[in-house]
């Protein structure tokens, strides 16, 4: 029979995982954004930082790589690991991030866990976990003084309320300054300061519907 956790260890693991803790220690926020303009906002988020380091946290391995390239061709120090690169590449990323060699780590939700990476001032949530406890281990992450920031779209909207319900609490929805989204994509929609049934973006859109239809008549 295995033999207990101490009772330190065990107050511990309690506190990483309760919504409550979690979300009055840690300073979140979330910008809403079309999906495509996702790593626009994201390099502009980034520059903003100056020289901190921040880790962005991304759904997929194919994704990771993408964006890896996207912001490498921007001259932003950034690299993506995840498992297709194989246990000692997320270690050596791991790694020197955390000397400041890399100023930006992308990664997903699983390998962020194994890396066992603390501290971390800013979080960038490129993508909303499918679980809400995979939000709260990011934030389990990071410095008392760290700042969690969200890119969320209309498609993680259900996502989003999932989140919050687990915590109890609303994010912060802000808009950033001076981002424009591209031609291409629709007008980013504001959050309702309430949950609705009918999901937020929908909402906004059905209203922009029903003004089209009154300046049409």
């Amino acid at each position: 029979m295995p033999m207990p956790e101490p009772i330190e260890e065990q107050a511990a693991i309690k506190q990483y995982n309760d919504p409550i803790s979690v979300a009055k220690r840690a300073k979140q926020k979330l910008y809403l954004v079309p999906q495509s303009d996702k790593s626009a906002m994201l390099e502009q988020i980034i520059r903003s930082l100056g020289k901190t380091q921040a880790v962005v946290i991304i759904k997929t391995k194919r994704s990771a790589d993408t964006l890896e390239t996207y912001l490498q061709t921007r001259d932003i120090n950034a690299i993506a690991v995840h498992s297709n690169k194989g246990k000692q590449a997320c270690e050596a990323g791991a790694k020197a991030f955390s000397e400041g060699e890399i100023d930006i780590l992308i990664t997903t939700d699983m390998i962020l866990q194994s890396l066992a990476l603390t501290g971390i001032e800013h979080m960038l949530g490129y993508d909303l976990p499918l679980e809400p406890e995979h939000y709260l281990s990011r934030m389990g992450c990071m410095s008392e003084t760290g700042e969690a920031i969200s890119l969320v779209s209309e498609e993680e909207e259900t996502l989003l309320f999932l989140i919050e319900r687990k915590m109890r609490q609303e994010i912060v929805q802000e808009e950033l300054e001076g981002f424009i989204p591209t031609p291409e994509s629709e007008e980013v929609p504001k959050r309702p300061k309430t949950h609705k049934k009918k999901p937020r973006h929908k909402k906004t859109k059905s209203k922009e519907k029903d003004d089209s239809k009154e300046q049409k008549a």
